[in-house]
């Protein structure tokens, strides 16, 4: 089977909000692919070569264009960046928040079949173009919308509040150490934020009073235990990975770029009800995510204790405490010991989310997946800068859709 190589990639200033800056999707495209083709040292040249002998392809991961920007059929928006795409094979792909991994499964398949030698991965959304109650509106589609979503004001910080109310009952934790808890991870992943220089929140204020502090009116309560402090962001965004075959990267000397060591991909019930009642005799309080990680896993040949660093979906802070015991750094029930320990801090045995996660770095939905696989890549690669973990080998990274209904899990190493 043919390996998949990481040969880099660029990712958008997440803080930008493009439609306040007068520009729309191709502005955005073009910007990311300009930069991600000089961050590999790509030409439009070496582009239309490889389309003439038909060893190129293009995949983008998107959730809801169609609502946001009132533009579907996205798989040829790359022709109007550059006429070197015209021909190339493209198309869009979506599983709602797993939408860019929807998109790298999708290239790395083709790359492993023999299809294609290098295959270009972008991942967008520009979700400022409507106020916040719509945008919340949309997003309740990657739910089971009817049932889930429809009348509901923002349907998601409701659900993932749901889910920490499970946690909270299933193990049977103490009520005030597990807010306490989900504050840490809030305050972890606006803290690496400052340090990445494409995150959105990099100049924002976050200190640990003020995510304790749910309920006042500067941290507002949103979903259950949940206030505005534990959410992710609403992001203008893109991404971009490029992957290629081993006889590509020989030719171009880049060999020694990071590959792919292993992948998990499992599909959860639709309905947020329906996970809990299925699970409700597992330990782990979604299997689904377990099993995709250990897929990862198994594929690789590896364990936890290989693992260097973690990017993981923290849409919401208990979605992020849910992935700890998920990834096996602790046992279900003892998330809180990883937390409060320092383990998945920058300088933890198990950092996570160094770059500020979804939380600090933002969550454009559509790009989040290839943002992730870009940030595997930099720490593997040491080109990581403020926010690099010493000494990487191995980088795992977990991406859901919906309420942990899709999910997916890479890792790469060298």
């Amino acid at each position: 089977m043919e390996k998949v190589y990481v040969l880099g990639g660029a990712q958008t200033d997440f803080e930008r909000n493009w439609t306040k800056e007068g520009k729309g999707v191709i502005a955005l495209l073009k910007e990311v692919i300009e930069e991600a083709l000089k961050n590999t040292n790509l030409t439009f040249e070496e582009i239309k070569d490889l389309n003439r002998k038909n060893k190129i392809a293009i995949f983008i991961g998107n959730f809801c264009a169609e609502y946001y920007i009132k533009q579907g059929h996205l798989g040829p928006l790359l022709t109007e960046v550059n006429e070197a795409f015209y021909g190339i094979p493209s198309a869009r792909y979506e599983a709602a928040c797993a939408s860019g991994s929807v998109a790298l499964d999708a290239a790395m398949t083709k790359i492993r079949a023999g299809d294609y030698d290098l295959c270009i991965v972008v991942g967008f959304e520009l979700m400022k173009t409507v106020d916040s109650k719509t945008c919340g509106d949309y997003l309740g589609m990657a739910a089971y919308y009817d049932k889930e979503a429809k009348g509901i004001e923002y349907p998601f910080p409701k659900l993932f509040g749901k889910l920490a109310d499970q946690i909270y009952q299933k193990y049977n934790l103490n009520l005030d150490r597990f807010k306490r808890n989900l504050a840490q991870i809030a305050c972890i992943n606006y803290d690496n934020a400052k340090n990445n220089p494409n995150a959105q929140t990099r100049k924002w204020f976050m200190d640990s009073r003020q995510a304790n502090y749910r309920g006042n009116l500067t941290n507002e309560k949103i979903g259950n235990m949940l206030a505005i402090s534990d959410c992710s962001q609403v992001t203008d965004g893109a991404a971009v990975v490029i992957l290629s075959n081993e006889k590509y990267a020989l030719k171009s000397g880049k060999n020694n770029s990071p590959f792919v060591k292993g992948f998990g991909h499992r599909v959860a019930p639709f309905l947020f009800e329906k996970k809990i009642e299925e699970s409700k005799n597992n330990k782990y309080i979604l299997p689904w995510t377990r099993q995709a990680i250990i897929d990862a896993y198994r594929r690789a040949n590896l364990t936890v204790d290989d693992i260097d660093v973690f990017e993981t979906h923290d849409c919401f802070t208990s979605s992020e405490y849910m992935a700890i015991s998920a990834f096996g750094i602790t046992e279900p029930g003892k998330e809180f010991e990883a937390i409060e320990n320092g383990t998945i801090t920058m300088k933890g045995a198990k950092p996570i989310n160094p770059s500020g996660g979804l939380i600090g770095c933002g969550h454009p939905v559509g790009a989040s997946g290839v943002r992730m696989m870009l940030d595997l890549y930099k720490q593997v690669e040491n080109k990581a800068g403020d926010y690099q973990v010493k000494n990487v080998n191995n980088a795992l990274m977990l991406n859901i859709g919906g309420s942990a209904t899709t999910n997916y899990a890479f890792i790469i190493g060298k």
